[in-house]
């Protein structure tokens, strides 16, 4: 059976009303829900946040929330679309830099999920390293893309680590000590690592033409 995804497993009830109200409230105002700072101003997505932070409060943990309720509804919005790659995808998109399209030719919104325990990052300073799940990605009103990269999802963690990065497509990017991107610096039989936002964001736009070759077939 597929891996529940973080839409899934943290939103099943807000599919069937939280989301359709926000939606109603952004065509009623003509705005664009990929615009953060005006998304997070509609009464709906207040009472959403409200909904989604911990009794105990969230912290400095809020602007993770504050991004997961984005890339959700702009991912329910757009159809839910989850591209789940298993492992031979995943080693062509992590060793092929090739062209991908432009962001008006894909879903506005979707997520990538790899295969488990294949992309590992060291998430959280001094604490053992994550795998990476899966990455929410989405356009911006800029043309560039926001990507939220979840780690450490598990049923028994009851929790998940996320991170986001955005901007365009990184020129030139290559890693200081010479390494490969995406190869693993943790040892221990890991696949690959990912050592920082650029990379993160370097494997979303990776991830684009998948997006649009299952746009294409869907249609």
């Amino acid at each position: 059976m597929p891996r529940p995804t973080p839409l899934e497993l943290v939103f099943p009830r807000m599919t069937g009303s939280t989301f359709p109200a926000i939606q109603k409230a952004v065509d009623q105002q003509g705005m664009d829900p990929s615009d953060r700072d005006a998304f997070l101003l509609l009464p709906d997505v207040v009472t959403m946040m409200h909904d989604l932070r911990p009794d105990e409060g969230a912290g400095d943990a809020m602007e993770y929330l504050v991004a997961l309720g984005h890339h959700a509804y702009l991912t329910w919005a757009a159809g839910s679309l989850t591209l789940r790659l298993g492992p031979e995808t995943t080693e062509a998109l992590l060793l092929e830099h090739a062209a991908v399209p432009a962001v008006n030719d894909v879903p506005k919104a979707y997520y990538a999920q790899f295969l488990e325990h294949q992309i590992w990052a060291s998430v959280i300073d001094d604490q053992t390293a994550e795998p990476l799940d899966g990455v929410f990605v989405h356009s911006t009103p800029a043309g560039d893309l926001r990507a939220l990269g979840i780690f450490g999802l598990r049923p028994e963690r009851g929790g998940f680590t996320a991170v986001e990065t955005d901007g365009p497509r990184p020129e030139s990017l290559a890693r200081s000590d010479g390494s490969a991107l995406f190869s693993s610096t943790l040892g221990g039989g890991h696949l690959h690592s990912i050592t920082g936002g650029e990379e993160l964001l370097e494997l979303a736009w990776r991830t684009l033409r998948l997006a649009h070759e299952a746009w294409a077939k869907a249609a």
